[in-house]
């Protein structure tokens, strides 16, 4: 009876005890696509969210090329009327002058022509007077026609092989206005036709040049221009005098300005077209055949945008979270376009607008709740 007793006692005083408050879930309320969080949750998370607004701002179209000069700036040195290349002193990378001499030819056809041009041009002054004195002695008719056709035709002769001795001669650097019996010279001057740096030499001292051998390629390189690949997709962004931002691999901190001069009209085999910008000022580190990449400038449009920061991603699509109120938020797939100083465009796939608040901070915890719930 005693023991009855207890055993009902201790069942009515565990009855009368007052039950202690629960403590509040701690784990988020996760639905598709919406996290809900409890009051704990959103103090330790600390969400910021923010309008979408409209601002205006500039995509960039990324290419990649490489540095080219036009063909009128790239030189092949050759001479005309070929011989032996007695001295040069050109080396590939050497920078020259226009002008300068950059090598001594020798020959003795320099020789033969030099003494013809001064022979036919000392023979002239008698086939002038000769062609004179038969012309008026032929008015008189003193003399036949025969001979006085004779005496012109020897002297227009003589005369046509001053001209063309003459431009020989300019051919291979001789100025015939200086010279005489005195100065007549087996060797003559190389000189070169353009100021700018030796890309290539293909002689050696002593060797015979043939008139259609190649000695030395000059490169002028002050107009040197980026020529760039861009897809066919893009051609419509493109437009002449765009502005254009070039960098290289090994100093991308380092930008050269530029603007597009010419747009290719024939599209590849790779689907792409070729693309001539202009540098605004010559820089003497760019060298023919640098890999560059660039930014084409688009044209600035104004477009719904948000931060950065509020834009997830996640897979290969991008979020955003809406603050629906009550510590409730969805998450909206997003398209996002051109980006500058720390917003991004975008536009939601449904089409749908967006007139709540976005949440601008901790966006990437919200996305983990929901996904690793899920999953």
């Amino acid at each position: 009876m005693k023991q009855l007793l207890m055993i009902l006692l201790v069942i009515a005083a565990g009855c009368g005890t007052n039950n202690k408050e629960q403590p509040e879930d701690v784990a988020a309320d996760v639905s598709g696509d919406i996290v809900v969080l409890t009051n704990e949750q959103a103090k330790n998370t600390q969400i910021e969210t923010v309008s979408i607004t409209k601002r205006s701002l500039g995509s960039v179209l990324r290419a990649n090329g490489k540095i080219e000069v036009p063909p009128q700036n790239m030189v092949s040195v050759s001479f005309p009327l070929g011989g032996f290349l007695k001295s040069t002193k050109l080396l590939p990378g050497a920078h020259v002058g226009k002008g300068e001499v950059i090598a001594v030819m020798e020959d003795q056809q320099f020789i033969q022509l030099q003494q013809d041009y001064l022979t036919a041009k000392a023979r002239q002054a008698y086939l002038q007077n000769e062609y004179r004195r038969q012309q008026e002695l032929n008015r008189s008719k003193a003399s036949s026609d025969k001979v006085y056709q004779q005496a012109e035709a020897e002297y227009k002769s003589n005369n046509i092989m001053i001209s063309a001795l003459q431009q020989k001669l300019k051919l291979v650097n001789v100025n015939t206005d200086q010279l005489n019996d005195g100065n007549i010279s087996r060797t003559v001057n190389v000189h070169a036709p353009v100021s700018g740096f030796v890309s290539a030499v293909y002689v050696n001292v002593g060797k015979y040049i043939t008139p259609s051998e190649v000695m030395f390629d000059i490169v002028d390189p002050t107009d040197i221009h980026l020529l760039l690949t861009v897809f066919e997709k893009d051609i419509s962004k493109l437009f002449i005098g765009q502005k254009v931002v070039a960098y290289s691999n090994n100093e991308p901190g380092r930008k050269f300005s530029a603007k597009i001069e010419l747009i290719g009209k024939d599209i590849g085999a790779d689907r792409a077209v070729q693309v001539h910008c202009h540098f605004d000022n010559y820089d003497k580190s760019l060298v023919p055949g640098m890999y560059m990449n660039a930014e084409i400038e688009m044209q600035q449009s104004e477009s719904q945008v948000l931060p950065d920061d509020a834009i997830v991603r996640y897979g290969d699509k991008e979020y955003i979270f809406m603050d629906n109120g009550d510590k409730q938020y969805k998450m909206i797939e997003v398209i996002t376009g051109s980006t500058e100083e720390g917003y991004t465009a975008v536009t939601t796939v449904s089409g749908q607008d967006i007139t709540k608040p976005i949440v601008s901070k901790n966006a990437y915890t919200l996305l983990m709740m929901l996904k690793n719930t899920t999953e």
